[in-house]
């Protein structure tokens, strides 16, 4: 009996793992992204008023020693709201544009940053700039120890990231190229 509970069980648990793939695997369409840009403009009225309250995201009070994870700029944003007194209108607002919910959203928006990260990335030609700048700071013989520990640790993380922008599916960087401008100034308008 507790061996068949636990077959099941395990059985269960890989069903679930497969679902939640193909769910993260879903194509990103034209009006999903059109969908994310909408509520992502709507959303600035709301960051407005909440911004600094308990349980927003504080970018200026992270660590700065080491890069965050851009692969899961969203979902580690909604993450940190959760319980405050913004994430209920925003999961009102995800909604009105479509979004089966605020995880869901950050799912996409995930996906969406990741594609116009490897866009620019690839444009950049980013690996070979950062190690031109790697090999510059460790000739500096004006760079204390410490400091050239942490430009290593920051530069670390964002060569990580370049290897991140190389597993982008290729689908998703051609489904946003079509809005990359509409994009690019809702995150900027985003970030000022």
């Amino acid at each position: 009996m507790f061996r068949g509970h636990t077959i099941r069980q395990c059985m269960l648990t890989l069903l679930l793992s497969i679902l939640a793939f193909s769910a993260q695997a879903e194509k990103l369409t034209d009006s999903t992204i059109r969908a994310f840009i909408a509520s992502m403009q709507d959303a600035q009225i709301l960051e407005d008023q909440y911004k600094g309250t308990e349980g927003w995201p504080d970018a200026d009070g992270e660590d700065m020693d080491s890069m965050p994870d851009l692969s899961r700029l969203f979902s580690e944003g909604v993450k940190k709201m959760k319980g405050g007194p913004a994430y209920d209108k925003y999961e009102s607002l995800v909604k009105k544009h479509g979004f089966k919910n605020l995880p869901s959203w950050a799912s996409v928006g995930d996906r969406v940053f990741a594609a116009m990260m490897a866009v620019e990335m690839k444009s950049a030609d980013a690996t070979s700039e950062m190690a031109e700048v790697m090999a510059e700071m460790e000739s500096d013989p004006n760079l204390s120890p410490e400091i050239k520990a942490q430009m290593q640790a920051m530069m670390g993380a964002a060569i990580n990231m370049t290897k991140t922008a190389d597993n982008v599916p290729a689908a998703d960087i051609e489904a946003i190229r079509p809005h990359l401008k509409a994009l690019k100034a809702v995150l900027n308008d985003d970030e000022d």
